[in-house]
């Protein structure tokens, strides 16, 4: 065996097919392509989503709503919530940083504090906003309630 008689293994080359290259090929004339229609022009693109000429998906179903860019999103904390972390770990002041640490939000989020719920204590919360109920809850218990600024 030398570099003059190697080939490679039998059926591992294929040649693709030469398609529109006269009559004498067998795929001349349509080229594969079939009879007449856009599908046997060349360009031809089909819409994302068409179905045939039927009226498509996105157009038969009504559009509703919108999105408001200015909302704000806030992630609510109960006072249940706060109470049960309180009387566990002992904490009487809750900030961003401590809720943080015990797993209740990301450091991003905005807080809001809810009424659902009891307290035992007094305990000292700075959010970024109350619910009525909430806020007069932890005034009552002698807790204070601090609103952050944006």
């Amino acid at each position: 065996m030398d570099l003059s008689n190697l080939k490679p293994a039998e059926g591992s080359i294929k040649h693709s097919k030469r398609i529109g290259r006269g009559a004498g090929s067998g795929k001349g004339g349509t080229a594969t392509r079939g009879n007449k229609g856009a599908k046997a022009r060349s360009g031809y693109h089909q819409k994302v989503g068409f179905e045939g000429g039927q009226m498509p998906l996105y157009r038969r179903v009504p559009k509703f709503g919108f999105k408001n860019i200015n909302r704000v999103e806030y992630v609510g904390i109960n006072l249940d919530t706060l109470n049960k972390l309180a009387e566990a770990k002992n904490i009487t002041n809750f900030d961003i940083e401590t809720l943080c640490q015990n797993g209740l939000i990301s450091a991003k989020d905005k807080i809001k504090i809810l009424g659902r719920g009891e307290l035992s204590k007094a305990i000292n919360v700075t959010a970024h906003a109350f619910s009525a109920k909430a806020k007069k809850d932890i005034e009552e218990k002698g807790g204070v309630a601090t609103v952050i600024e944006k």
